[in-house]
């Protein structure tokens, strides 16, 4: 399962049931793309993902969602290192 989630299905219902075909042309992709990652098959470049965002006038995290994986409990302790330094 991936990683990346997105609600591009329900912002397309909140935007007056925006069409696969009008979300993939305002974001200049295909509608096979659109239906892919509805389903979850595909994850997008960063750039597409900034266009799906721009074409519903939200902020990129209102679109898509990043899930950490569970973590062994020694790579979480590892992985909490300050890097502010």
């Amino acid at each position: 399962m991936s990683e990346i989630t997105n609600c591009i299905r329900r912002l397309r219902f909140d935007h007056d049931e925006m069409t696969q075909e009008e979300l993939a042309r305002r974001s200049g992709c295909t509608r096979q793309t659109i239906i892919a990652l509805e389903a979850g098959k595909y994850t997008p470049s960063l750039s597409l993902a900034f266009k799906l965002a721009r074409a519903f006038n939200r902020p990129l995290e209102d679109v898509f969602q990043y899930e950490l994986p569970m973590q062994k409990k020694d790579e979480a302790s590892s992985s909490d290192e300050d890097f502010s330094q």
